[in-house]
């Protein structure tokens, strides 16, 4: 990929550009694989690729240089704005938004937030495009003092974007290196945006996490759903055979398999693993992103019923992730996919003292990832792959199967 910012020494973000792709790929699958053999991970599949452009769902853009001339993209060492409003990385739906969100700053009079100053309003831009081309758009302000002239404007800006579902205020007062804060404003009827990814739909408002390349958090679902296939006494007719339906308990024996998905976020696992028919829980600290997973897990069951068939038990709950296991109790298997910081010591103890079979670690850090590994060392891995979530970058997506010995 060639990009005219990274050229010029506008931009470094990217710290790969102009490296041969596949060169990038077996660079980063071979240092991931090295970082992780200490922590006994031998077992990889090849790693699994990107498009090198035009990927990412998200654009978080500071807002720099003046009402009448606004810049949508970094800030410069001085704190002056650096305009990236042509980024290769962002998809189409994206690259089309941002010059009319550049020119609604204008005409509504939003004054961009001066750094070195400390002075003005609009801080960030963060927009998100669905894989149905709806967008999401959320204005980070340091008050409401704006936010009247956003509401008078609105219709402008839908009129000049016509797949724009969502749009809030999110308010940042303070002068911090923050993308944002803790106060959310809807300015739309609509709340959330639908992510439709083959048979799951997830619902991402504002706040919601998703995979910044959808095809890759696509890929890393299907993926746990093949590595994760229930086998014979786990609610299967036979080994490897996934059922539309969970077979209830006693009876022949079988049971359906069951899965504690924590950090668990708007149910992307979770949700992916009960439509093999397992019972589900998800664990979130975030209770609109678990009333968001709950709106999918009612919509998949609607989907499954209207076919004929069933689905085991899907529920959702408000806890925090890192010590939630005595509310998850010893499921047949646990998945985890936390920030980057990792499980921690005592999430990763407890899982070490599980009676869980099998664990699922999906992360975006190697480092903590081979951490959190070392505290487990009861639990094997057996399969691990990496998943190029970031092109053009050293960040990587890993996810690893680990069995208890």
């Amino acid at each position: 990929m060639q990009c005219d910012y990274f050229d010029a020494g506008v931009c470094r973000s990217c710290s790969r550009m102009g490296e041969p792709y596949p060169r990038q790929l077996e660079s980063k699958d071979a240092w991931v694989r090295g970082v992780l053999a200490p922590a006994g991970v031998h077992s990889w599949d090849p790693p699994h690729p990107s498009r090198e452009s035009a990927f990412r769902n998200k654009a978080k853009l500071v807002v720099g240089g003046t009402s009448a001339a606004p810049t949508l993209g970094i800030l410069d060492p001085a704190g002056r704005g650096v305009d990236l409003s042509r980024c290769g990385l962002y998809l189409p739906g994206l690259t089309t938004a941002i010059p009319e969100l550049a020119r609604f700053v204008t005409s509504a009079g939003l004054t961009p937030y001066d750094v070195p100053r400390r002075s003005g309003e609009l801080k960030h831009l963060l927009l998100t495009e669905s894989p149905d081309g709806e967008l999401l758009v959320r204005f980070v302000l340091r008050s409401t003092a704006e936010l009247p002239a956003i509401r008078a404007s609105l219709p402008q800006l839908t009129a000049a974007l016509p797949r724009l579902a969502v749009v809030s205020v999110n308010l940042q007062p303070e002068h911090k290196a923050i993308i944002e804060g803790a106060e959310e404003i809807l300015l739309t009827e609509r709340e959330t945006v639908p992510f439709r990814l083959g048979d799951v739909t997830l619902h991402l408002g504002p706040r919601a996490f998703f995979q910044t390349n959808t095809a890759i958090g696509a890929a890393l679902y299907a993926t746990a759903r093949e590595w994760l296939a229930p086998t014979r006494g786990e609610g299967a007719g036979g080994e490897g055979d996934v059922p539309t339906q969970a077979p209830p308990s006693g009876g022949d024996g079988r049971r359906p398999q069951t899965v504690v998905d924590l950090y668990c976020g708007v149910g992307g696992f979770a949700l992916h693993l009960a439509a093999q028919g397992r019972d589900v829980l998800g664990i979130e600290i975030s209770p609109a992103a678990v009333a968001a997973a709950r709106e999918s897990a009612r919509e998949l069951r609607e989907a499954a019923e209207a076919r004929g068939e069933g689905l085991g038990r899907i529920d959702f709950m408000v806890g925090d992730a890192s010590s939630a296991t005595g509310a998850a109790g010893d499921p047949d298997v646990i998945v985890v996919n936390p920030p980057r910081r990792g499980i921690g010591a005592e999430l990763a103890d407890a899982l070490e003292h599980s009676l869980t079979p099998r664990v699922l670690y999906s992360s975006c850090n190697a480092d903590s990832l081979a951490r959190d590994l070392a505290r487990m060392p009861s639990l094997v891995p057996v399969r691990a792959q990496l998943f190029d979530m970031f092109p053009q970058t050293t960040h990587h997506e890993v996810m690893v199967l680990l069995e208890r010995r």
